[in-house]
């Protein structure tokens, strides 16, 4: 591939998703496109670029899908499982009614490891929430790696990274080759495509957004845009949950830490905004 088309990729990736790739990574981008490219019959990337860049929706959606990471696995890294256990639900219990429905967004949720951990965790939680009801909202940009959640099927592979035993026999069933998650488990996560650039408002509010892993692969300007977003999501006694290796700290003035523990943000002052319609996901 040229230099120049190489450099046409890296645009436009940017523009649709915000994702932020350099020239160094030339060989990530071939080897990530050239199957796609054979699926499409297309004799080059310039021809599969200029009909993205056209107005191709569909062939614009597989570019992106097929450049668009989604490492995950059941109870990543566990530290977010146990706030989420100890210090948020107890802190969010204590101060919403008991009639009070908990909303959850995990932005940029992959193939549904992480909803779907949010789900086993909160049926452990069950005496505590003492009959609240919980929301789990779960969006990906990528088409391919919804319908992939949407399934709740999984591989070897997949089942043993993260999920303890005990857990792969209550919550799924052996289909073939591969693991299949209980229906329940699905029918309790609202999956929705969003692209993290966009506006958010009409999302509603949450009481707790997971958005971990992801924002690496933005330039500051574009984080800071989103963790002002999310900061409007959230109301003041809220929760943001990040990656280990993501923070706000220099990024956006939003957020402060938790007092029980750093990985944890919570939001300060929020702007105003104009009102919109309460969720366009409930």
């Amino acid at each position: 591939m040229s230099a120049n088309v190489i450099l046409r990729v890296i645009d436009f990736i940017n523009k649709a998703a915000g994702i932020v790739l350099t020239t160094e990574k030339a060989y990530f981008i071939e080897a990530r496109l050239s199957p796609l490219l054979r699926e499409e019959n297309l004799g080059s990337l310039d021809d599969l670029l200029s009909r993205a860049e056209k107005g191709d929706r569909r062939l614009a959606q597989r570019l992106v899908d097929a450049l668009t990471t989604n490492e995950t696995f059941f109870f990543r890294d566990k530290a977010p499982f146990d706030h989420f256990r100890n210090i948020i639900i107890p802190e969010l219990i204590a101060r919403r009614p008991p009639g009070k429905t908990l909303r959850i967004w995990c932005a940029a949720c992959s193939s549904g490891q992480e909803p779907f951990s949010l789900v086993m965790l909160l049926d452990e939680l069950k005496p505590v929430l003492a009959g609240r009801n919980v929301e789990i909202h779960a969006s990906d940009i990528s088409e391919g790696i919804l319908a992939k959640a949407k399934s709740g099927i999984f591989n070897q592979f997949e089942v043993q990274r993260g999920l303890p035993t005990k857990l792969l026999l209550q919550y799924f069933t052996k289909v073939g080759e591969n693991w299949q998650i209980s229906p329940d488990v699905v029918r309790r996560v609202n999956f929705f495509k969003f692209n993290l650039l966009e506006d958010s408002r009409n999302l509603g509010q949450f009481d707790v957004i997971f958005c971990r892993n992801v924002l690496i692969y933005f330039d500051r300007p574009t984080r800071a845009q989103i963790f002002d977003r999310m900061a409007d999501r959230l109301p003041s006694d809220g929760f943001l949950l990040l990656g280990g290796a993501e923070s706000t700290f220099g990024v956006t003035n939003r957020f402060t830490t938790h007092p029980k523990e750093r990985m944890l943000q919570i939001p300060l002052a929020r702007k105003a905004e104009p009102s919109l319609a309460r969720s366009a996901i409930a």
